[in-house]
């Protein structure tokens, strides 16, 4: 059985790619003249640049709760370390496998002297504390417009919210560690790793409150591409913000899906359609997905100019 899901694999990323690129084209073939129409105006590019700079920051930010967790295992290595590698690690996940900016990570903590198991664990602890925030997030803005399951089976949303906080309890953590160790960080030809030799030992309440702080400002940068593009009220400011950590969580752990490129658009699309026009929110998305991988190359530049420039002080 094993044998036989190995075999898929491969095909597997190429299924979901292919079907999400397929989605997309029809949604834009279906809905390009409403796009062509839309316009930007002075303000609209105004609120795009603030965008790209809090997409920057939530990157930024991002590298420094790294630096936490790495922290958290007792591997302390500094906020401004963890930025610059980050950073500089982070636009390789547009590499085919979705895997080679953990390598950079994992490869940067063990040059840097500390412990390769620490290393790995960071890196498999980082997305599972993105998800559960990003769920957290969304599971408070559907309470506070009052959207999701119907009025009878709305007392389900607020076991949630519990729901998610044990999920990063240090047992739950531990076993999902050991499940993604197995499906993020081994190929096709590699044996499975026997641990990392290191366990979460109390809850990472530290990183968690920094995820949370990460999927806000990712959340503020796509909706600041939205009201770019046409304004909101602030009932549709939360909607747009809960569907966003959803789309965005999705397309964080599906497997095949090389920085989510297709999975979050697609699901960004099917969530909010039923309060925006196709054209609108295809827009969105797509200007979104170019100020996240502009904010990516322009942190990556920067953590790169800034390790040139601190060598050339030191000779």
């Amino acid at each position: 059985m094993k044998k036989i899901i190995s075999s898929l694999k491969p095909y597997l990323r190429w299924v979901i790619l292919g079907g999400t690129l397929f989605f997309l084209v029809k949604t834009f073939k279906d809905n390009w003249q409403e796009v062509a129409t839309i316009r930007i105006t002075s303000a609209g590019w105004t609120n795009l640049a603030i965008a790209w700079l809090v997409t920057l920051l939530a990157h930024v930010w991002s590298g420094w709760v790294w630096s936490w967790i790495l922290r958290e295992l007792n591997q302390p290595l500094s906020g401004p370390w963890g930025v610059r590698v980050y950073l500089m690690t982070n636009f390789a996940k547009y590499l085919p496998g979705n895997i080679w900016h953990f390598y950079g990570r994992v490869r940067a903590v063990k040059t840097a002297g500390a412990s390769g198991g620490a290393a790995t664990l960071s890196v498999l602890l980082e997305p599972l504390l993105m998800a559960a925030s990003a769920l957290l997030i969304a599971l408070i803005c559907i309470q506070i417009v009052g959207m999701g399951l119907p009025q009878q089976y709305r007392w389900w949303q607020f076991l949630g919210l519990p729901a998610v906080l044990m999920a990063v309890h240090p047992w739950s953590l531990n076993k999902a560690i050991a499940l993604m160790g197995r499906l993020k960080l081994q190929s096709q030809d590699s044996t499975p790793p026997h641990g990392t030799g290191f366990k979460m030992e109390h809850y990472p309440l530290i990183p968690l409150l920094g995820e949370l702080g990460f999927v806000g400002l990712r959340s503020a940068g796509f909706l600041f591409t939205w009201i770019a593009l046409q304004p909101v009220d602030l009932n549709q400011m939360i909607l747009i913000l809960g569907d966003f950590s959803l789309a965005w969580m999705l397309g964080l752990i599906t497997p095949g899906a090389p920085g989510g490129i297709g999975v979050f658009e697609v699901t960004a699309i099917a969530l909010l359609d039923r309060y925006f026009s196709d054209g609108l929110i295809l827009s969105v998305v797509a200007f979104n997905r170019l100020v996240s991988i502009l904010a990516e190359a322009a942190g990556a530049a920067l953590a790169l100019l800034y390790e040139r420039w601190f060598h050339l002080i030191k000779k």
